[in-house]
Protein backbone atom coordinates (compact mmCIF):
# COMPACT_ATOMS: atom_id res chain seq x y z
CA UNK A 1 0.00 0.00 0.00
CA UNK A 2 1.36 3.42 -0.54
CA UNK A 3 2.07 5.96 1.71
CA UNK A 4 -1.37 8.18 2.53
CA UNK A 5 1.36 10.73 3.68
CA UNK A 6 2.26 13.49 1.47
CA UNK A 7 5.19 16.26 2.02
CA UNK A 8 5.15 19.08 -0.77
CA UNK A 9 8.15 20.72 1.68
CA UNK A 10 10.00 20.97 4.55
CA UNK A 11 12.34 23.90 6.45
CA UNK A 12 15.82 23.41 6.79
CA UNK A 13 15.47 23.58 10.25
CA UNK A 14 12.62 23.85 12.94
CA UNK A 15 12.09 24.91 16.34
CA UNK A 16 10.83 22.34 18.70
CA UNK A 17 7.46 22.49 16.83
CA UNK A 18 3.83 22.32 18.51
CA UNK A 19 1.61 20.32 16.59
CA UNK A 20 -2.10 21.61 16.62
CA UNK A 21 -5.11 18.97 15.88
CA UNK A 22 -8.63 19.68 15.73
CA UNK A 23 -11.36 17.30 13.77
CA UNK A 24 -14.44 17.98 12.65
CA UNK A 25 -17.38 15.83 13.97
CA UNK A 26 -17.97 13.55 17.51
CA UNK A 27 -14.72 15.68 19.50
CA UNK A 28 -15.90 19.39 17.84
CA UNK A 29 -19.02 20.11 19.33
CA UNK A 30 -20.66 23.36 17.83
CA UNK A 31 -17.54 23.64 15.85
CA UNK A 32 -15.85 25.54 18.48
CA UNK A 33 -12.35 23.13 17.70
CA UNK A 34 -12.33 23.50 14.11
CA UNK A 35 -13.00 27.08 14.59
CA UNK A 36 -10.07 27.70 16.53
CA UNK A 37 -7.64 25.71 14.41
CA UNK A 38 -8.53 27.47 11.26
CA UNK A 39 -8.34 30.93 12.89
CA UNK A 40 -5.21 30.61 14.35
CA UNK A 41 -3.67 29.02 11.71
CA UNK A 42 -5.33 32.13 9.10
CA UNK A 43 -3.90 34.68 12.09
CA UNK A 44 0.08 33.00 11.84
CA UNK A 45 -0.35 33.10 7.67
CA UNK A 46 0.04 29.32 8.14
CA UNK A 47 0.90 27.69 4.47
CA UNK A 48 0.12 24.18 3.70
CA UNK A 49 2.73 21.72 3.23
CA UNK A 50 1.78 18.28 4.02
CA UNK A 51 -1.28 16.00 3.59
CA UNK A 52 -2.94 12.70 4.11
CA UNK A 53 -4.69 11.15 1.19
CA UNK A 54 -8.43 10.37 2.32
CA UNK A 55 -9.10 6.93 0.26
CA UNK A 56 -7.83 4.62 3.11
CA UNK A 57 -9.44 6.49 5.69
CA UNK A 58 -13.07 7.90 4.82
CA UNK A 59 -16.02 6.24 3.94
CA UNK A 60 -17.02 8.81 1.07
CA UNK A 61 -20.97 8.06 1.61
CA UNK A 62 -20.45 9.82 4.85
CA UNK A 63 -18.10 12.29 4.57
CA UNK A 64 -19.00 13.30 0.77
CA UNK A 65 -16.63 14.94 -1.10
CA UNK A 66 -17.49 18.31 -2.71
CA UNK A 67 -17.58 19.65 -6.38
CA UNK A 68 -16.45 23.29 -7.34
CA UNK A 69 -15.23 25.28 -10.38
CA UNK A 70 -11.58 25.68 -10.86
CA UNK A 71 -10.30 29.10 -10.54
CA UNK A 72 -10.51 31.38 -13.34
CA UNK A 73 -13.18 28.87 -15.05
CA UNK A 74 -16.71 28.71 -15.45
CA UNK A 75 -16.96 25.52 -16.87
CA UNK A 76 -14.52 22.98 -15.68
CA UNK A 77 -15.07 21.60 -12.58
CA UNK A 78 -13.19 19.36 -10.07
CA UNK A 79 -13.58 17.71 -6.92
CA UNK A 80 -12.46 18.46 -3.34
CA UNK A 81 -11.91 15.33 -1.10
CA UNK A 82 -12.04 15.46 2.99
CA UNK A 83 -8.04 15.40 3.21
CA UNK A 84 -6.09 16.07 6.06
CA UNK A 85 -3.83 18.84 5.52
CA UNK A 86 -1.13 20.26 7.62
CA UNK A 87 -0.16 24.40 7.92
CA UNK A 88 3.08 25.36 8.94
CA UNK A 89 3.99 28.84 10.63
CA UNK A 90 7.59 30.14 11.09
CA UNK A 91 6.65 33.18 12.76
CA UNK A 92 9.40 35.53 14.73
CA UNK A 93 6.65 36.62 16.67
CA UNK A 94 6.21 33.11 18.41
CA UNK A 95 8.74 31.22 20.39
CA UNK A 96 8.73 27.71 18.47
CA UNK A 97 7.11 26.74 15.48
CA UNK A 98 3.52 25.93 14.81
CA UNK A 99 1.72 22.70 12.55
CA UNK A 100 -2.32 23.04 12.30
CA UNK A 101 -3.62 19.71 11.47
CA UNK A 102 -7.64 20.42 10.47
CA UNK A 103 -9.62 17.35 9.50
CA UNK A 104 -12.95 15.49 9.76
CA UNK A 105 -12.88 12.80 11.82
CA UNK A 106 -11.89 9.39 9.86
CA UNK A 107 -14.28 6.63 9.81
CA UNK A 108 -11.48 3.49 9.33
CA UNK A 109 -8.32 2.44 9.85
CA UNK A 110 -7.85 4.97 12.49
CA UNK A 111 -4.39 3.45 13.80
CA UNK A 112 -2.83 3.59 10.90
CA UNK A 113 -4.16 7.09 10.65
CA UNK A 114 -2.22 7.70 13.79
CA UNK A 115 0.88 6.13 12.85
CA UNK A 116 0.95 8.52 10.01
CA UNK A 117 -0.02 11.43 11.55
CA UNK A 118 3.01 10.17 13.88
CA UNK A 119 5.31 9.57 10.81
CA UNK A 120 4.99 13.80 10.14
CA UNK A 121 5.26 14.39 13.94
CA UNK A 122 9.06 12.54 13.89
CA UNK A 123 10.13 14.18 10.31
CA UNK A 124 8.84 17.50 11.53
CA UNK A 125 10.53 16.45 15.03
CA UNK A 126 7.38 17.94 17.10
CA UNK A 127 8.02 18.25 20.57
CA UNK A 128 4.17 18.68 21.67
CA UNK A 129 0.72 17.34 20.18
CA UNK A 130 -1.91 19.60 20.97
CA UNK A 131 -5.20 18.32 20.12
CA UNK A 132 -8.13 20.86 20.51
CA UNK A 133 -11.73 19.19 21.15
CA UNK A 134 -15.31 20.51 22.29
CA UNK A 135 -18.04 18.75 23.93
CA UNK A 136 -21.80 19.06 25.06
CA UNK A 137 -22.63 19.49 28.70
CA UNK A 138 -25.11 21.27 31.31
CA UNK A 139 -23.39 23.92 31.07
CA UNK A 140 -25.32 28.01 30.70
CA UNK A 141 -23.87 30.25 27.40
CA UNK A 142 -24.01 32.96 29.85
CA UNK A 143 -21.18 31.81 32.24
CA UNK A 144 -17.57 31.84 31.18
CA UNK A 145 -16.22 28.71 28.89
CA UNK A 146 -14.89 25.93 31.22
CA UNK A 147 -11.92 23.96 29.64
CA UNK A 148 -10.82 20.42 30.46
CA UNK A 149 -8.32 18.22 29.51
CA UNK A 150 -5.35 16.31 30.34
CA UNK A 151 -1.63 16.53 29.66
CA UNK A 152 1.31 13.41 29.37
CA UNK A 153 2.96 15.31 32.60
CA UNK A 154 1.19 17.37 35.41
CA UNK A 155 3.68 20.45 34.74
CA UNK A 156 2.93 20.29 31.11
CA UNK A 157 -0.84 20.56 32.34
CA UNK A 158 -0.46 23.00 34.69
CA UNK A 159 1.08 25.66 32.27
CA UNK A 160 -1.84 24.70 29.97
CA UNK A 161 -4.10 25.65 32.87
CA UNK A 162 -6.30 22.24 32.46
CA UNK A 163 -8.47 21.10 34.61
CA UNK A 164 -8.35 17.30 34.83
CA UNK A 165 -11.28 15.41 33.18
CA UNK A 166 -12.27 12.13 34.97
CA UNK A 167 -14.40 11.22 31.90
CA UNK A 168 -14.69 7.16 30.93
CA UNK A 169 -16.56 5.97 27.95
CA UNK A 170 -16.27 6.16 24.47
CA UNK A 171 -13.93 8.04 22.78
CA UNK A 172 -12.90 9.88 19.36
CA UNK A 173 -10.30 10.29 17.51
CA UNK A 174 -8.60 13.14 19.51
CA UNK A 175 -8.74 10.43 22.32
CA UNK A 176 -6.96 8.06 20.49
CA UNK A 177 -4.54 9.88 19.05
CA UNK A 178 -3.16 11.34 22.16
CA UNK A 179 -3.06 7.56 23.74
CA UNK A 180 -0.74 6.54 20.56
CA UNK A 181 1.38 9.60 20.60
CA UNK A 182 2.12 9.21 24.35
CA UNK A 183 2.69 5.36 23.38
CA UNK A 184 5.24 6.54 21.05
CA UNK A 185 6.98 8.62 23.19
CA UNK A 186 5.79 12.04 22.33
CA UNK A 187 4.18 14.68 24.91
CA UNK A 188 0.60 15.40 24.53
CA UNK A 189 -1.93 17.68 25.59
CA UNK A 190 -6.16 17.74 24.85
CA UNK A 191 -8.01 21.16 25.82
CA UNK A 192 -11.62 21.01 25.15
CA UNK A 193 -14.23 23.49 25.77
CA UNK A 194 -17.31 23.12 27.21
CA UNK A 195 -20.43 23.70 24.65
CA UNK A 196 -23.90 24.17 26.14
CA UNK A 197 -25.93 21.33 24.88
CA UNK A 198 -29.28 23.38 24.62
CA UNK A 199 -27.60 24.51 21.47
CA UNK A 200 -25.40 22.03 20.37
CA UNK A 201 -26.14 22.51 16.52
CA UNK A 202 -25.01 26.34 16.01
CA UNK A 203 -21.43 27.10 15.34
CA UNK A 204 -20.39 28.30 19.05
CA UNK A 205 -17.47 31.40 18.62
CA UNK A 206 -17.27 31.99 22.49
CA UNK A 207 -15.80 28.59 22.96
CA UNK A 208 -13.86 29.26 20.28
CA UNK A 209 -12.41 31.92 21.34
CA UNK A 210 -11.78 30.26 24.60
CA UNK A 211 -9.70 27.86 23.08
CA UNK A 212 -7.72 30.14 21.47
CA UNK A 213 -7.27 32.21 24.27
CA UNK A 214 -5.84 28.96 26.15
CA UNK A 215 -3.23 28.43 23.27
CA UNK A 216 -2.13 31.97 22.65
CA UNK A 217 -1.36 32.43 26.68
CA UNK A 218 0.50 29.11 26.22
CA UNK A 219 2.67 30.09 23.75
CA UNK A 220 3.24 33.94 25.57
CA UNK A 221 1.67 34.78 22.04
CA UNK A 222 -0.73 37.60 20.75
CA UNK A 223 -2.66 37.98 17.71
CA UNK A 224 -5.76 40.20 16.17
CA UNK A 225 -8.93 38.71 17.75
CA UNK A 226 -10.89 41.53 16.85
CA UNK A 227 -12.96 39.60 14.29
CA UNK A 228 -13.64 36.59 16.81
CA UNK A 229 -14.41 38.82 19.69
CA UNK A 230 -17.19 40.43 17.36
CA UNK A 231 -18.94 36.81 16.49
CA UNK A 232 -18.59 35.76 20.51
CA UNK A 233 -20.15 39.26 21.43
CA UNK A 234 -22.90 39.06 18.58
CA UNK A 235 -23.83 35.45 19.97
CA UNK A 236 -24.18 36.34 22.99
CA UNK A 237 -26.52 39.32 21.85
CA UNK A 238 -28.49 36.97 19.74
CA UNK A 239 -29.20 34.50 22.42
CA UNK A 240 -30.22 37.38 24.87
CA UNK A 241 -32.65 38.60 22.04
CA UNK A 242 -34.10 35.18 21.87
CA UNK A 243 -34.04 34.42 25.60
CA UNK A 244 -36.12 37.83 26.69
CA UNK A 245 -38.92 36.09 23.70
CA UNK A 246 -38.70 32.56 25.57
CA UNK A 247 -39.55 32.83 29.12
CA UNK A 248 -39.52 28.89 29.73
CA UNK A 249 -35.99 28.54 28.14
CA UNK A 250 -34.67 31.13 30.22
CA UNK A 251 -35.45 29.45 33.21
CA UNK A 252 -33.94 26.96 32.38
CA UNK A 253 -30.80 29.11 31.15
CA UNK A 254 -31.40 30.18 35.01
CA UNK A 255 -31.15 27.18 36.64
CA UNK A 256 -28.11 26.32 34.70
CA UNK A 257 -26.48 29.36 36.17
CA UNK A 258 -27.12 28.35 39.59
CA UNK A 259 -26.69 24.79 39.64
CA UNK A 260 -23.48 23.06 40.93
CA UNK A 261 -23.09 20.37 38.52
CA UNK A 262 -19.50 19.29 37.58
CA UNK A 263 -18.90 20.01 34.08
CA UNK A 264 -18.00 16.52 33.44
CA UNK A 265 -22.15 16.23 34.28
CA UNK A 266 -22.59 16.31 30.51
CA UNK A 267 -26.28 16.28 29.71
CA UNK A 268 -27.42 15.46 33.18
CA UNK A 269 -30.77 17.09 34.06
CA UNK A 270 -31.63 17.37 29.95
CA UNK A 271 -34.82 15.34 31.16
CA UNK A 272 -35.91 19.05 33.12
CA UNK A 273 -35.71 20.86 29.38
CA UNK A 274 -38.45 20.27 27.34
CA UNK A 275 -37.73 23.28 25.65
CA UNK A 276 -34.17 22.86 24.22
CA UNK A 277 -34.97 21.42 20.67
CA UNK A 278 -37.30 24.38 20.66
CA UNK A 279 -34.65 26.58 21.55
CA UNK A 280 -32.88 25.74 19.05
CA UNK A 281 -35.35 25.95 16.82
CA UNK A 282 -35.90 29.63 17.75
CA UNK A 283 -32.36 30.57 17.82
CA UNK A 284 -32.17 29.42 13.84
CA UNK A 285 -35.25 31.03 13.23
CA UNK A 286 -34.10 34.23 14.47
CA UNK A 287 -30.57 34.05 12.81
CA UNK A 288 -32.70 33.11 9.55
CA UNK A 289 -34.38 36.93 10.20
CA UNK A 290 -30.75 38.34 10.79
CA UNK A 291 -29.37 37.42 7.39
CA UNK A 292 -30.02 40.09 5.05
CA UNK A 293 -32.51 39.88 2.16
Amino acid sequence: MANPLTIDWLPETFRRPLMILAFSGWNDAAESATTAARFLSAAWNAQKFAEIDPEEFYHFGLSRPSVRFKTGSETEREIVWPATEFSLTQSPDLPRDVIIGVSAEPHLRWKTYCATVIELARRCEVSLVLTLGALLAAVAHTRPVRLVGGASDPELGARLGIRPTKYEGPTGIVGVMNTICRDHGISTASLWANVPHYIAGIENPKAALALVHRVLSFLHAEVDLADLIESAKQFDDNLREILAQNAKAAAYVKKLETSDADEDAGAAGASDLPPAADLVAEIERFLRQQRPE
